[in-house]
Formats: structure tokens, sequence, C-alpha cells
């Protein structure tokens, strides 16, 4: 065996098990709104039975997809905190997190098929809330760029 493929066999063995575990996508609303990027702790979540109680705007869109057997619902949203906090919003608007029917995992499992879970959501910035985002991330410590990109 060649020793270059007897070290490089390894290597790409480990890069193809470093899989995303939560991919996000951001659609910015408004390019002119310039925001200061605030710490994830800093991003309220606000669902239909808690809903925003002073006006806000609307920063951006976000879209999340995950493998069903490699993550779980608070992954996809820690991620959406992720990225409305790097465009400086301070809350998301959850809008839905869709996971395929019990049939199709069971049917799934049985095929060895991964299935998506996606989530959906807005960013949003409430000027009167901004006060708690400064108080939430005064002591925050960001997390590694493979802690937050892949699935260990």
């Amino acid at each position: 065996m060649n020793i270059k493929a007897f070290v490089l066999l390894p290597i790409a063995v480990a890069a193809s098990a470093c899989v995303p575990a939560v991919r996000t996508n951001i659609a910015p609303l408004d390019p002119s709104l310039h925001l200061a990027p605030t710490c994830s702790d800093g991003v309220k979540l606000y669902t239909t039975s808690s809903p925003v109680e002073h006006p806000y705007r609307q920063v951006a869109l976000i879209n999340s997809k995950a493998q069903i057997n490699g993550s779980n619902e608070s992954d996809i949203i820690l991620s959406m905190r992720e990225e409305a906090a790097a465009l400086g919003a301070n809350g998301i608007t959850m809008v839905e997190i869709e996971e395929p029917s019990a049939i199709t995992k069971v049917a799934a499992g049985v095929g060895q098929v991964t299935l998506p879970r996606t989530g959906k959501a807005t960013a949003i910035y409430v000027p009167a809330d901004s006060a708690h985002s400064v108080e939430a991330c005064a002591n925050y410590k960001r997390p590694s760029w493979l802690r937050r990109h892949f699935f260990w």
C-alpha cells in the first residue's frame, strides 16, 4: 500500500463523518437595516403562544434543515438564534418546525434513508428589548467554529 493512501484514507473517512448537524440560511428583508451583531443568548424565541408585545422590525427570513437522525428541535432553534444574532436581531418569531410522519420515519428506517427536519422563522429587532440582549451577552463566550458547525 502506498504511504500517501495510508495517511490520506483515514483523513478522508474522518472528514466525511463531519457532517453539519444543521444547515441554516437567511434572506435579509431590509438591506438598509444595519444592526450590531449580538450573541445567541440575547435572541428571544417568540411563538404563537408568547407573541411579541412591543413594536418590532423584521430583519430576515430564516430557514433551517437538519437530518432527523442527527439533530433535534433545539439544534434547529439554536442555529436560527445564532444566525439572527449575527444580523443583530434580538428575537425570532417561530413559524414552524416540520418533521416527517411516524410512518415515513419507520419506512425510512427500513430503507436506511435519511429524512430532513425543517424549520422556518423570522428574525426580528425589538428596540424596547435591546437592554435584555446587552445583559444576556455581557458574559457570553462564543462556541468554537467546529462546535457550532459540525456534529460530533
